[in-house]
């Protein structure tokens, strides 16, 4: 791992807002690349096609990569990304090179590292610093791909938490300064990337900052699974980040309320990335926004003491990173407020419980210890009519749900997670925060996961 550079970071917050680099992906679209370009000779006689693997061309057109990280460096970021959004075995399956996921990560962390370096070596007046991307992964934890069995789940929570942990010694032994987990569509997916980043602190008695950046999808504010900008938040502020925002999906000027929302919440630095504008298909770069559009909207956001950190994601080129670097390089940074003290819950939407909170109401129907006509529901795999239990403790007024399988007659671990999963696919009851009531240490466990 590299040496712990957090304190550096976190002084350079204080007086100014950092720039992030811009696109990969829509960069590398530029270059024109061929399939033989992807295979390199070391991928020639693969079976599958790899041509938009762009992870891959790491490995064989790394002058590539490291031309894109100068660019972006040449006009002001403070912090480049290394190329490994795609970077996990769930993603590489898609050509048979899960495999490599060790590889690509440590190979593109220590490409970053190099540029970074020798950008530090002729100014080092100026500190850069590496990014480790974690992207979301091709799979989601919170949503059945099977539209017949809202139960079912195509990757767990276990599963997820290897996934990120081999991608992050690659990061970590490539020499990232920070992990920056990103595109977070599913907030359960963070959560594992999040237990992941802990666990390699903890082996290796070192933390590196962390920035957890979610996904708006659409015009609704709400991440694709349905949480909230501020359920977000209080979802993963345990693991606490260094900063937490925005990137992808939507451009500024769609994705300003959410950041503002986020920004009057979070007591941490904030980031913000957006798209440049939504994707349009008959565009030469795929995407409408021009340099001076962009970087206008974004000094908007500075100006109204949202940023800490600024950047662009797809469609962003190194022209919108340098108009957005002068646009917001004579404002000040956002400064994070002190977080009253509360009991900060979620579900798809927040539960924040003070001292000026009056009755909470926990429904407690959906326990098969203190409710026979719930318990014989369950016992008899009646999960629909289960549901309906919740769902009316919802309407009726209830704030958290509690969740209780302890039956001798029962695989408390197995029901439990099954119901929550069925909870998860409801967004008229998972909008309310759940209680996971257990007697068993094993089914706290299973229900967290």
């Amino acid at each position: 791992m590299q040496p712990d550079r957090s304190q550096e970071l976190r002084d350079l917050l204080e007086r100014r807002i950092l720039i992030l680099d811009g696109a990969m992906g829509t960069t590398i679209q530029g270059y024109k690349l061929s399939e033989a370009d992807f295979r390199g000779e070391r991928f020639a006689a693969s079976a599958r096609d790899l041509k938009g693997n762009n992870d891959l061309l790491t490995l064989t057109r790394p002058e590539v990569i490291r031309e894109i990280h100068s660019k972006y460096l040449a006009v002001g970021a403070d912090v480049i990304e290394t190329n490994t959004f795609n970077s996990n075995s769930p993603s590489q399956a898609d050509y048979g090179l899960e495999r490599l996921v060790y590889e690509l990560n440590h190979a593109a962390a220590k490409l970053a590292r190099e540029a970074a370096d020798e950008c530090m070596d002729r100014d080092p007046s100026k500190p850069r610093f590496v990014a480790g991307v974690l992207g979301p992964t091709t799979k989601t934890a919170s949503i059945s791909p099977d539209v017949n069995d809202p139960g079912f789940r195509n990757i767990y929570f276990d599963e997820l938490v290897q996934v990120y942990g081999e991608a992050l010694k690659g990061l970590a032994d490539g020499g990232a300064d920070l992990i920056l987990l990103e595109t977070i569509f599913d907030t359960l997916n963070a959560k594992a990337a999040i237990f992941a980043v802990e666990t390699l602190f903890e082996q290796r008695g070192q933390r590196l900052p962390v920035i957890v950046s979610g996904t708006i999808t659409d015009q609704s504010g709400r991440t694709l699974t349905g949480q909230t900008p501020e359920a977000l938040w209080n979802s993963v502020r345990h693991a606490r980040p260094i900063a937490v925002g925005l990137n992808c999906a939507l451009g500024a000027k769609l994705m300003r309320p959410y950041i503002e929302e986020l920004s009057n919440v979070a007591d941490t630095y904030i980031s913000c990335y957006p798209n440049a504008g939504l994707p349009n298909p008959l565009s030469d770069t795929g995407y409408d926004e021009t340099p001076e559009y962009t970087s206008g909207l974004l000094k908007e956001f500075a100006e109204s003491s949202f940023l800490n950190i600024v950047g662009g994601c797809c469609g962003t080129t190194p022209d919108h990173i340098r108009a957005i670097a002068n646009a917001v390089r004579a404002l000040p940074p956002r400064k994070p407020p002190v977080a009253e003290k509360k009991l900060r819950l979620s579900g798809l939407e927040p539960l924040n419980v003070g001292d000026e909170s009056l009755f909470v109401n926990v429904g407690e129907r959906t326990n098969v210890t203190g409710s026979r006509a719930f318990a014989r529901l369950i016992l008899a795999g009646d999960y629909q009519e289960g549901l309906a239990v919740a769902r009316q403790q919802v309407e009726n007024g209830a704030q958290l749900i509690d969740v209780n399988m302890d039956e001798a007659m029962l695989d408390s671990q197995k029901t439990m997670a099954t119901f929550l999963n069925l909870i998860a696919s409801e967004p008229d009851i998972s909008r309310e925060p759940v209680m996971i009531d257990s007697s068993g240490w094993s089914v706290i466990e299973e229900g967290v996961k």
